[in-house]
């Protein structure tokens, strides 16, 4: 079957994926959205109509998802046609034939302007918003990283003798582990975050359930409780645009902490370094901007 047949292209591949998460959403979405249309059909006589009766519901008002369905789709037949298991024309090519265009997005992540982050930050630590949160949602801004980064923050990566927090490489989306230099506003964050400890080793965790927030929970205090019109993962854009607009940092300084990959082959073949020392005074001189 199609459904016995993805399984084992997952047991594959797994292993390989750059994180545990990754290979989860895997799975979930076929169980979600492949399995109970085509999951029992024998792989052998999967047709563009099958793929077609998968796809066609989410191409147009989920196209992301789509794509990915696809995309994994694909994997299991050409794991079926080396088995010998299928044999003929590419099901998923031909399907995409009959699917309409998609007028692509290329609208980014909706950011601050970040002359107004000093204010949002006084406004955050005047708030009644849970203590949790409001430690959360300035420890990603002061940060610069992720919401997923900030959110599973665990005390066993907070490194106090280097002053640094080391996040592991399965909770980053480079798949690189990333250092981040702990500021002197970091360090305040932290010794008022020991106070919310649950039984659990999260540093953020819900004063609720004691589990790790969700990313729902900053984008309603940071665009409900706040007012601001911007999404969280785009105060990183505000963090670049301070970084371009008013200091003489090096471009690949900002780009490491905020942990990009470096684009250039030749670079990353030959730099060995994290430019930390350069990063702890640049998020130092950040730190210091959003506090006025």
């Amino acid at each position: 079957t199609f459904k016995a047949a993805a399984l084992s292209v997952h047991a594959l591949n797994s292993p390989t994926w750059k994180s545990k998460k990754h290979a989860e959403q895997w799975l979930s979405s076929l169980e979600l959205h492949v399995f109970p249309i085509i999951g029992e059909k024998a792989v052998s006589n999967l047709t563009s109509n099958d793929v077609l009766l998968v796809l066609s519901p989410l191409w147009v008002n989920k196209n992301d998802t789509a794509k990915k369905l696809r995309q994994r789709i694909r994997m299991v037949v050409k794991w079926a046609r080396a088995k010998g298991y299928f044999s003929g024309d590419d099901p998923v090519e031909l399907a995409e034939q009959a699917l309409p265009r998609v007028k692509t997005n290329n609208s980014h992540f909706k950011a601050v302007n970040f002359i107004e982050l000093p204010q949002i930050i006084q406004r955050l630590h005047n708030s009644k918003i849970s203590s949790s949160t409001k430690l959360a949602l300035e420890f990603l801004i002061i940060t610069a990283c992720r919401t997923t980064e900030v959110l599973g923050a665990n005390w066993s990566e907070i490194q106090y003798g280097k002053q640094t927090w080391l996040i592991p490489a399965e909770r980053m989306k480079a798949g690189r582990a990333h250092e981040v230099p702990i500021t002197a506003r970091m360090l305040d964050i932290l010794k008022e975050a020991e106070t919310l400890c649950q039984k659990n080793s999260l540093i953020f965790p819900s004063q609720i359930n004691g589990r790790a927030l969700s990313n729902n929970t900053l984008r309603i205090a940071l665009q409900k409780r706040l007012n601001v019109d911007a999404t969280v993962h785009g105060m990183r854009s505000s963090f670049k645009d301070w970084v371009s607009e008013t200091t003489t940092y090096a471009n690949e300084v900002s780009e490491m902490a905020l942990g990009h990959s470096i684009s250039s082959k030749v670079e990353a073949a030959y730099r060995r370094g994290n430019l930390l020392e350069k990063r702890r005074q640049l998020m130092e001189d950040w730190s210091n901007f959003l506090l006025g």
